[in-house]
């Protein structure tokens, strides 16, 4: 996980940016596959804040799911309701 934590103010800021997005990210019956990793990944790097739907209805599997899926990306969790996660990572090329 990035050492760079946010502040509650920045986490405000970022929830408000991700209000109007749609999920770009589908995690399905498969789970956490490589490709939806793969996907996950480039669309931090072109977006830096996405949102990322989890089907399932086992709470516990998709926190599992969405703790797994930052850590692989490296990206922070902004927000999480219900079956959709809000991910943040800073973009470095920018």
């Amino acid at each position: 996980m990035t050492d760079n934590t946010l502040s509650t103010k920045e986490i405000l800021a970022l929830k408000a940016r991700a209000h109007h997005l749609h999920p770009v990210v589908m995690v399905g019956q498969q789970g956490l596959t490589d490709s939806v990793i793969k996907e996950t990944d480039a669309a931090l790097t072109a977006h830096e804040l996405i949102k990322v739907r989890v089907f399932g209805d086992d709470r516990a599997e998709r926190i599992e799911i969405c703790n797994a899926l930052c850590e692989a990306v490296d990206a922070q969790l902004v927000q999480h309701i219900g079956k959709l996660l809000v991910l943040w990572r800073k973009n470095l090329e920018a």
